[in-house]
């Protein structure tokens, strides 16, 4: 078997995943429409993927609590999510089909993204990779996968949004099947009691974490289900859509590979702040106007709205305990990236249908609530994006 450096394995990981992530996140909703699936259906449908993601990662993914077991959980993770992108081709002919391919897919899709970041996390702790420049192989990669798709589905029509997904599952479990050096192990020390998820959910510090990323977060709903049927509904194609999404990525990108330089010093509350008035100001624009010319400026908003989020949330995690880290992870990617946000796409879908793209106002709301809530890291501990690259 093939052995590699943690960067190269961890980076390249990323690089399939994310490419595949780049279809799925822009341009499921397309695929649903295109099999002629009603706006309410399609955020029904969204919603149970991220409310089946939710379930994953509260039941699978804290059970993978030794890093020993990252590496083939994601290799086996990544191997059923294909099997399921293929099983849609079986699923068009029913409603009901459709929702069991979304459980069955996101079911294994979801505890991915915290087990991929739980294995950069853990080389970034012991100094062999900066987290925000591994990391941001992945957003290129999704700019690259978004972009590509809007282009095939343009000319080639909507099945080939999931031969595109297929094909980075496929990149994803190839780059995974090689060895790394050295391999992740478990210090004696750290293999400490694993905190349960409900006494965590007892925690003051916790739930206003929780509460203030769902607000952030959550206010992409509406974006990831519903501004590619809204774009191509004003006369924007299937490739400026793609573009556009690219776009958004090419902001989060710049920002993870320059945290260091810009966010040096800043405190966790500052880094929230500009996440939440980023938020305020990209959904207000997106439901006054349809300008490319403002679509470009919606985008590069992404950097802040979700890249900013991103790095103050791993801030946070990377500042608790050793033993907690995992546990964080998963209701971070459980309840804010999972229940909130499948929560939030389904009344999307109604309020899509009866509100054209007055609903972004809604999300523009969320936040201004965001500022209201005041979060402190639990304890002080060097930040992932402070540790210095050895690769």
């Amino acid at each position: 078997m093939l052995t590699t450096s943690p960067f190269h394995w961890t980076s390249q990981y990323f690089i399939g995943f994310f490419f595949a992530y780049g279809v799925y996140l822009p341009f499921w909703a397309l695929w649903f429409e295109d099999q002629g699936i009603s706006a309410t259906d399609i955020g029904l449908l969204v919603g149970i993927g991220f409310a089946t993601r939710c379930v994953a990662n509260m039941v699978i993914t804290p059970r993978i609590h030794k890093v020993e077991q990252l590496m083939p959980a994601l290799r086996w993770l990544s191997i059923a999510a294909l099997l399921f992108v293929m099983f849609h081709f079986l699923a068009t002919t029913s409603f009901w089909l459709m929702a069991l391919a979304t459980v069955l897919f996101n079911l294994c899709f979801g505890p991915i993204v915290p087990l991929s970041d739980a294995m950069a996390n853990y080389y970034a702790r012991i100094k062999m990779i900066d987290y925000g420049r591994t990391r941001l192989w992945g957003s290129v990669s999704f700019i690259i996968g978004s972009t590509v798709v809007g282009y095939l589905a343009a000319e080639f029509g909507s099945e080939m949004i999931l031969y595109t997904a297929a094909a980075g599952m496929l990149c994803a479990i190839l780059f995974s099947m090689r060895r790394i050096q050295p391999m992740p192990k478990t210090v004696e020390k750290e293999a400490t009691h694993r905190p349960k998820l409900g006494d965590m959910l007892k925690d003051v510090s916790v739930i206003k974490f929780l509460t203030l990323v769902a607000l952030i977060q959550g206010s992409h709903a509406a974006y990831y289900g519903f501004s590619a049927i809204y774009w191509k509904e004003v006369g924007h194609a299937e490739d400026t859509i793609g573009y556009l999404w690219s776009l958004g990525v090419v902001a989060e990108v710049a920002v993870f590979a320059f945290s260091k330089r810009l966010f040096t010093g800043w405190s966790l509350r500052t880094l929230f702040v500009l996440a939440s008035v980023g938020v305020t100001v990209r959904w207000g624009l997106t439901a006054s106007t349809t300008a490319l010319s403002a679509l470009i400026l919606i985008q590069l908003l992404h950097g802040v709205t979700f890249g900013v989020a991103h790095i103050a949330a791993i801030q946070y995690i990377q500042h608790s305990d050793v033993n907690r880290i995992v546990a964080l992870q998963a209701l971070y990617n459980a309840i804010p990236l999972g229940a909130v946000i499948a929560l939030l796409t389904a009344l999307c879908g109604w309020g899509y249908e009866s509100w054209g793209a007055n609903v972004f106002w809604i999300m523009a709301l969320m936040g201004i609530a965001a500022l209201f809530i005041h979060v402190e890291p639990i304890r002080s501990q060097p930040s992932i994006i402070d540790t210095e690259t050895q690769n």
